[in-house]
């Protein structure tokens, strides 16, 4: 019955997409530099920005590759991924090879070319995704193996391992441009299966397991200090359900790339962050690593993570358990954070008011993700 259920709700999931939201995020496209918008109004009127994020404009051309793998008006959304790419590989380029983090919304050109490996990783996602379709490989997997080479060449820290948040290295570390970093390689793995990109996720893997997870209870950290021991002050004894989640997904898609057991350490995670949803199954932004409300708001990603973690655990085991969990974690994401026309209210306060002024862009990779992965599980 658990597994019928689940399926019904892979089957709206697939509606809401073709019928809402990729019409909704197709219909506002390109601006006329070639751009994807950064934000829409409540009412899905573009905002006035001067700049937008290099990450947003790699999400939305992986939003749009995942629309064309779908089956959803393949002309239009080769056409968006094409520009995406395109972009990309050239005007979000600064002249090191690496991307920089944002663009002039009037000219289209590169704003501000600090590397930062956050919008990186993103810019190797869209590549590889765009790599599995409606591209052919050749093009995006060579831009992504050129920046590849910059990042090791500028940003690798064999020291203390991992790579260097920004250029000039920050003296506080953070775990999640090398989550996302770990995202992109599986990605390029999918899309390149000869070009070692899992040997680069094992790094990040033993990284999380040496440095990530280091903390009391065992439970993901998100700064450390510039040798990735333990920082100093509050920071230490504050951790994200949703990365909680985060992770165990992509350690589930590594073990399965990688033919290799699920690593404990996910259910670790796995069990933390069930254990700091609310009644309803709801996931809020911040925790203490005693299970504390710090910051008790709501936002729309952290419940895309906890669906993802709740079907990866599903998919291994096939438990009943795990798909109950990934219903209820639906239900909260259809009823309460996503539109009938295709957007989100993307942030909500612990009493539910609304927190949200706008519906940024960069929420969109988070949905798609989540649901395409419930699709695909599924079979549906």
């Amino acid at each position: 019955m658990t597994k019928s259920a689940l399926l019904r709700r892979a089957k709206e999931a697939r509606e809401w997409l073709f019928d809402s939201c990729f019409p909704l995020w197709a219909e506002h496209g390109l601006t006329h530099a070639g751009l994807f918008p950064e934000v829409l109004t409540l009412d899905h009127d573009e905002l006035d920005r001067e700049f937008t994020r290099v990450r947003v404009q790699a999400r939305q051309t992986y939003v749009f590759a995942e629309a064309w793998r779908m089956g959803w008006k393949r002309d239009t959304s080769a056409r968006l991924v094409q520009a995406g790419v395109s972009l990309l590989t050239s005007r979000a380029l600064a002249p090191s090879g690496l991307p920089g983090r944002t663009l002039n919304v009037e000219r289209g050109t590169l704003a501000d070319a600090t590397a930062d490996l956050y919008d990186i990783a993103f810019v190797l996602f869209a590549l590889a995704e765009a790599a599995r379709g409606p591209l052919a490989p050749a093009v995006p997997v060579a831009a992504a193996h050129q920046v590849l080479a910059a990042l090791d060449r500028l940003m690798r820290d064999p020291a203390h391992g991992g790579y260097a948040e920004k250029l000039p290295a920050p003296a506080t570390r953070l775990q999640n441009p090398h989550m996302h970093l770990l995202e992109a390689c599986l990605a390029l793995h999918r899309s390149d299966p000869a070009g070692l990109h899992l040997a680069r996720a094992g790094e990040i893997v033993g990284l999380f397991d040496r440095r990530f997870t280091a903390g009391p209870g065992g439970l993901l950290g998100e700064q450390f200090a510039a040798d990735w021991s333990a920082p100093e002050g509050a920071a230490a004894g504050i951790v994200e359900p949703g990365h909680q989640f985060e992770w165990v997904w992509l350690l589930h898609t590594w073990s399965r790339l990688a033919q290799k057991p699920l690593p404990e350490a996910a259910i670790r995670l796995y069990t933390f962050g069930v254990s700091s949803l609310d009644a309803a199954g709801r996931a809020c932004q911040e925790v203490t690593r005693d299970g504390a409300p710090h910051d008790a708001s709501r936002r729309t990603w952290p419940q895309t993570e906890a669906l993802k973690a709740h079907l990866a655990l599903f998919e291994q085991r096939g438990d009943a358990r795990f798909a109950a969990a990934a219903c209820r974690s639906f239900d909260v994401l259809m009823d309460e954070f996503l539109t009938e026309d295709g957007g989100w209210i993307d942030h909500f306060a612990a009493d539910g008011s609304v927190l949200a002024k706008d519906m940024p862009a960069s929420t969109g990779y988070h949905v798609v993700l989540a649901l395409a992965e419930l699709i695909r599980v599924m079979d549906a």
